[in-house]
Order: structure tokens, then C-alpha cells, then sequence
């Protein structure tokens, strides 16, 4: 972790090869969230004309009802504003013995299909709102958990889409055990999210040199590692910490970001690089789109 003019750049951490950054917009960095009471709900013409303004071409779907639920609609609107969506993030209960998670996501998967959508970005969600709160999870719950993984895998070849775990605070796979767990225990490719996972207590760049063969899918961003620290030890919760900021523009906070992008691209990841600063709004003259413009120009800089 390195923070300003500190963090290593592209001469120190090693050459960036290759050509542009496969990088689409997400829209929780506008503070559209699923979590009820989350903030101020911009509309997505808003978000979708700022995301091609920026020059953006691709990005995440965003909640369940942020856009049409029909795919083929969901895409024309998109193709509107010269955008394509490339992932959706899900949150399933996938440690519940006595729940089925598999009609839920194949549902997912055959829409994602049909929408053209690639990565389908799971999250293993403790069936709360929110993520200021989880359960600890036993054997049973690990069991079960692990195996829905493996159910999920086999059924995505059906729909020809990528399905990955998103380490995420908040959920059951959060903490830096509980993410070894899941690498140690399944085959499931993992989204690389370097804010949650610094957050949780994993470093994103080691995780990134130990198993970049794992990482179908990437959320960048940064992170103060002084308010991280607050949530893990339970001095803020993490709604209060994304309320004072935890997220910060690309380049601005404590995650080595251009020597994870080196190691990914060292190794051959050949995927997309979400821009998620999640924020949020509560004044009417908010400019989220700064965040991200700040963020663009510090991976053209790489």
C-alpha cells in the first residue's frame, strides 16, 4: 500500500504492456446502490449521458431496477448512449442449507446471455440490507456455501458466461481467511475489487501476484487506509466510512494500483477494468462524475 507521490509507478513496479485498459464505468460510482437509505438516487440518463461524456464505452448494470429488466431493451438503451454492459454484480445467499441459490442465478445467466452481458459478479450475501453487519459462518454454512460455488460453475457452461466471487465487506467472504477459504476450497474465479479487499484485511496487490490465474474480472479502486483500518476494527461501520470517503479517485489513496495493473497484465488478464469509486450523494450540486474523470486520467497516465 502507497499512498500521493509515494506509490510506485509504472518505471518502479515494472513495464505496462500492451495496449489500453479494457475500462467501463460502473454506477455506484454516481451512489445508485441497492442498499435501502443508501443516498440520494441519481436517474440513469443522468449517469448513462455523464458515463459518454467521459468516454466511456462499457459499464456495469447497476441494481435491479436501475435499467429495463429486459435484456434486449436494457442493451438498445445502453447501445443509445454508445455503451455495452460488460458485468452485473449479484448478491445471492449462497451459505443457507435450506436455500437454493441455482433458479435464482441461472436466471441471472440466461438473461446476462441474452443481454449480451459478460461476467456474471456474484456476491455471497448474508441475506441482510446492507453491509454494516454479518453473521459468522460454520462448518455447515462453509459446506454449503463451497458447493453452490461448484453448482454455479458447472451450470454457467450452459449459458456460455464468466462467473465470479466478489470478496466484499459486509458478506461471507470478507475477511482475508475467509477469502483463502474460498481460493482453497472451489475452482470459482474471483473479481479482484482492491477497495473491499484492502478493506477487509487482504492486500489486492499479493493477492494479485499469488493468483492472477483466479482474477476473471477487476473492480479498481482506492482506499484511505486509515479509515479501512476504522471499519475492521469497529470504530465506523461501513456505510459511515463510504460517507466520509473511504473511496478516493485512482491514484489519490493507499492501494498500489498501477503495480496491481502490472501484475495483471504481466500475467496475461485479458479482462475489464471497473472504475468504482462508490459514493454517497446527498446535495443536489454533487459531481460524481469528478471522481471518475480523475480516475480516467490516472490510468491513461499508466
Amino acid at each position: 500500500m502507497r499512498r500521493g507521490s509515494e506509490r510506485r509507478g509504472p518505471a518502479e513496479g515494472g513495464p505496462v504492456e500492451g495496449g489500453a485498459l479494457r475500462t467501463a464505468g460502473a454506477p455506484i460510482s454516481w451512489g445508485v446502490c441497492e442498499v435501502p437509505g443508501w443516498g440520494r438516487q441519481l436517474d440513469r440518463s443522468r449517469v448513462l449521458t455523464e458515463m459518454a461524456e467521459l468516454g466511456l464505452n462499457a459499464t456495469e448494470l447497476g441494481p435491479a431496477g436501475f435499467l429495463p429488466p429486459s435484456p434486449s431493451r436494457c442493451r438498445s438503451l445502453l447501445g443509445q448512449y454508445g455503451l455495452r454492459a460488460v458485468g452485473g454484480f449479484v448478491p445471492v445467499v449462497l451459505h443457507d442449507p435450506h436455500h437454493d441459490p441455482l433458479p435464482e442465478v441461472r436466471a441471472t445467466m440466461r438473461a446476462f446471455r441474452d443481454g449480451d452481458v459478460d461476467v456474471v459478479v456474484l456476491a455471497a450475501a448474508t441475506g441482510r440490507d446492507g453491509y454494516d453487519a454479518k453473521p459468522v459462518l460454520d462448518a455447515r454454512g462453509w459446506k454449503t456455501l463451497l458447493g453452490n460455488l461448484e453448482r454455479i460453475l458447472r451450470n454457467a457452461r450452459e449459458f456460455g458466461r464468466a462467473v465470479t466471487l466478489h470478496p466484499h465487506v459486509g458478506t461471507m467472504v470478507e475477511s482475508a481467511e475467509e477469502v483463502e477459504r474460498v481460493l482453497d476450497g472451489s475452482a470459482v474465479p474471483l473479481c479482484l475489487d482492491t477497495g473491499h479487499l484492502l478493506i477487509g484485511g487482504t492486500d489486492p496487490g499479493d493477492l494479485a501476484r499469488r493468483a492472477a490465474g483466479r482474477v476473471a474480472h477487476v473492480h479498481l479502486k482506492d482506499v484511505d487506509a486509515g479509515l479501512a483500518e476504522r471499519v475492521r476494527a469497529g470504530g465506523l461501520t461501513y456505510t459511515q466510512a463510504v460517507r466520509e470517503g473511504i473511496y478516493r479517485p485512482l491514484g489519490q489513496g493507499d492501494v498500489d494500483v498501477a503495480g496491481i495493473v502490472a501484475v495483471l497484465r504481466a500475467a496475461g488478464y485479458p479482462g475489464w477494468y471497473v472504475l468504482e469509486q462508490d459514493v454517497i450523494l446527498g446535495s443536489r450540486d454533487a459531481d460524481p462524475a469528478r471522481n471518475v474523470r480523475e480516475s480516467l486520467a490516472y490510468l491513461e497516465g499508466l
